[in-house]
């Protein structure tokens, strides 16, 4: 799982312009103005081959007992909380300040791992105005500067050097892994009951209120000879519903626990149909490659004219997902469990299929045969040859000549004809244009 990062400090040292450097987007609002960030903002980063989740929170005011301090102080101590690293950012030009030794004071009692950095220390002498910080015990002061891009990567190597992470390429030792199981949906669908019902025991709490799961829970499972790790996620509410501090640290893990899996089983609730977060949960699973098995719970509760009106609703509203195998299940009265196991088998096996590049060559050529790409200007695109470029998702890479041309329609054309040839059900398909470079172009 992703190692997170968190970013912790008073108002306005630049926090979030080094989150902004860090993730290499603009992603946080960026302002001369001190509170300008109040709530957490997360984003992906990479230093490396390490992948890593950094965290940009509002300016920290320990003591602050009301107010809306109050409540950043209280976003501030949970992002730290969910942390496995901290980077405390303080201002080399205004100094130290009461201010930052009550955060030194919090930080030193938790015992993370902590780097001390000094922001905005363009254009000055090392250890000239860093000096002074050296008394908040919190050891070496790294000077930085978020704005220009200087001491970034120094800052990084000593923050994931603190985690003592395995190396990227050390960590498959060849033996064989457990197929991780993310079991995903809004609240109060039936999660944990299911994966009770999976277990034949009272492994997990499962109440009739929503959020009764607060965090991702890993839970090892052997069937048919099969080794797997289930993970029961608390569920993704929509960003307006979500009031609790607790509730949004919940959030973080349900993300990074699609992120870390093999497959998600999206569970739907028959009685409430499908509604926007499930899409949005959808949405996320897909924009990750994971592969992916829709269930609808609570199936026993529901007339046949409910039954309709869902199935249509999952028509219109999941059709981005046409490629994964649908159940309906009651996980209470364990009804349909079996077909579910046998599509998540299914959906992996497609996940990590193996293409080889004459076959996909072929298919390629019949499919351009059977109806060429639309003609753009005086060119048609021309297809010559593809060759797989990745799994999980699979990604098959197409070569070619003026292919910045090719419609997302006959991409969708190209993609039904793999899917139907390597029987790829259950799992994304990408698929990336290369347009080989005109030798000529840059001669008189």
């Amino acid at each position: 799982m992703k190692p997170v990062i968190a970013l912790v400090g008073r108002p306005n040292v630049g926090k979030s312009t080094l989150f902004n450097r860090i993730t290499k987007t603009r992603d946080a609002i960026v302002a001369d103005y001190a509170g300008l960030t109040r709530d957490r903002h997360y984003g992906n980063a990479k230093h490396g081959k390490q992948e890593f989740i950094v965290i940009d929170t509002g300016g920290f005011e320990p003591t602050a007992e009301s107010g809306i301090f109050k409540e950043m102080a209280k976003q501030t101590r949970q992002a730290v909380a969910e942390s496995d690293a901290v980077i405390f950012v303080v201002d080399a030009r205004q100094g130290i300040s009461a201010q930052d030794h009550d955060i030194a004071n919090y930080l030193r009692r938790l015992g993370k791992p902590c780097l001390l950095v000094a922001n905005k220390a363009e254009g000055m002498q090392e250890g000239h105005r860093l000096v002074e910080f050296f008394e908040l015990g919190l050891g070496e002061v790294m000077p930085v500067s978020a704005a220009h891009g200087q001491g970034i990567r120094s800052m990084l190597d000593g923050s994931l050097g603190a985690l003592h992470l395995p190396d990227v390429d050390e960590e498959d030792d060849g033996s064989p892994k457990p197929l991780k199981l993310a079991v995903v949906g809004r609240p109060n669908v039936g999660k944990s009951t299911l994966i009770n019902t999976w277990l034949g025991e009272e492994r997990l709490v499962a109440f009739d209120l929503p959020g009764t799961t607060r965090d991702a829970i890993h839970i090892p499972f052997e069937r048919d000879g099969q080794q797997f790790e289930l993970i029961d996620t608390a569920g993704l509410r929509r960003k307006g519903k979500v009031f609790e501090a607790i509730e949004k640290f919940s959030v973080v893990k349900t993300l990074q626990a699609i992120e870390s899996s093999n497959v998600a089983l999206l569970l739907l609730d028959a009685t409430q149909g499908v509604t926007d977060q499930d899409a949005h949960i959808a949405g996320y699973i897909l924009e990750t490659g994971r592969a992916v098995v829709l269930a609808v719970n609570k199936w026993d509760a529901v007339d046949a004219y409910q039954r309709e009106l869902l199935e249509r609703s999952i028509e219109s509203r999941l059709a981005f997902l046409k490629f994964a195998k649908l159940h309906h299940i009651s996980a209470q009265k364990r009804q349909g469990l079996g077909p579910v196991w046998k599509s998540i088998a299914q959906a992996h096996a497609a996940a990590m299929c193996k293409m080889s590049t004459p076959i996909l060559t072929r298919l390629l050529l019949e499919a351009v045969q059977f109806q060429s790409p639309k003609r753009a200007g005086m060119f048609r695109p021309k297809l010559r040859y593809a060759h797989q470029g990745g799994m999980n998702p699979p990604v098959i890479v197409i070569h070619g000549n003026s292919l910045e041309h090719v419609t997302d329609a006959y991409k969708r054309f190209l993609e039904g004809r793999f899917r139907k040839a390597f029987a790829l059900e259950g799992t994304p398909l990408r698929i990336e244009m290369k347009t080989a470079s005109n030798p000529y172009v840059d001669k008189d």
